[in-house]
């Protein structure tokens, strides 16, 4: 609730922290001189002074900042909290709403925690017998969770069913990935990317999955046919522009001794993303990244970051690329 100096209490407006400002060069201001911006004592930065109550002192920014940052903290984690509490609580209402409508209609459903998200996926799926398509960046995933889905992906096949994804380049040699595909027998295709978009998958062109968060503990099903729509033709273009992995993989083409993958590193550097960016985006840990940095660097004759950057653009490896595409 705002207070009388025009915002909510636990914010520090321009005329508070002028006076904190005050307060530190002077070390103390009056209990009059602090009324204009009651935020200052609301969020501790100014103390009374236990010899003369009449003043107020001023605590040290180094000791005031990491305190409000933590309450900052605190309070995210605990609307975090509330926010699954409610997805989770409304997770089976929503479900009554679903089963109580019309087929046509479109809804948008939360689903909270893994068991309910995987359940969900794997109901949807007994009931489909067209086409999953789905999109599978890297995670770090082990075998096990791999495997996870193998049942459920194996029985639509068996139904006549079909199924795409779509995965990074890194993935390409993935013994766990490959082993997945060998054990499922059916209609099974698999492409990859330098980058893919968020996990998604799209059954049917009916139903969308999607994950709320970065753990992946959230996620929205989505039976609004205009949004699924969209993620299905997006997945389609994707799919085009992918190199094939599975069931007969295409080899990508090394140019002038630049690898495919030192070409994608070679598109994030010039845009000028860090080491740890390019990682996360091509699906490598930051060491692996490094790695092949180092290799573009020499392969070009780089002695720094910023030459690296000018040969990169005077080599026209980027350009060759989006030439053969």
């Amino acid at each position: 609730m705002a207070g009388e100096h025009g915002h909510r209490a636990d914010e520090l407006c321009e005329a508070g922290l002028e006076l904190y400002a005050l307060a530190l060069k002077e070390g103390r201001i009056t209990q009059q001189e602090a009324d204009p911006a009651p935020c200052l004592i609301d969020l501790g930065l100014l103390q009374p002074d236990i010899e003369d109550m009449r003043w107020l002192r001023p605590v040290a920014p180094a000791v005031a900042l990491p305190r409000l940052l933590r309450a900052t903290a605190e309070d995210i984690s605990r609307q975090r909290q509330r926010d699954a509490r409610l997805a989770e609580a409304f997770e089976p209402l929503m479900r009554i709403g679903h089963h109580s409508a019309t087929a046509g209609t479109p809804t948008i459903s939360v689903l909270s925690g893994m068991e309910r998200i995987n359940r969900a996926i794997t109901q949807t799926m007994a009931d489909a017998n067209g086409e999953i398509l789905a999109i599978q960046p890297h995670t770090g995933r082990n075998a096990a969770a791999l495997a996870e889905s193998l049942d459920r992906d194996q029985a639509l096949l068996d139904r006549g069913g079909r199924i795409r994804t779509l995965y990074q380049h890194t993935l390409r040699h993935s013994h766990a990935v490959a082993g997945r595909y060998e054990t499922l027998n059916g209609d099974i295709e698999v492409r990859t990317l330098d980058e893919v978009t968020e996990r998604l998958i799209v059954v049917d062109r009916t139903v969308a999955f999607i994950p709320v968060n970065k753990d992946r503990t959230l996620a929205l099903e989505i039976r609004t046919p205009a949004i699924v729509s969209y993620f299905a033709d997006t997945f389609d273009r994707l799919w085009h522009l992918a190199t094939p992995m599975y069931p007969e993989a295409v080899t990508q083409p090394t140019l002038n001794g630049i690898t495919p993958r030192q070409r994608a590193i070679a598109g994030l550097l010039v845009e000028g993303h860090t080491d740890a960016v390019i990682a996360a985006r091509l699906g490598m840990n930051i060491r692996t990244a490094r790695v092949h940095i180092a290799k573009l660097a020499a392969t070009l004759g780089s002695e720094s970051r910023a030459q690296l950057g000018y040969l990169i653009g005077e080599s026209g490896i980027l350009k060759q690329e989006g030439t053969k595409e």
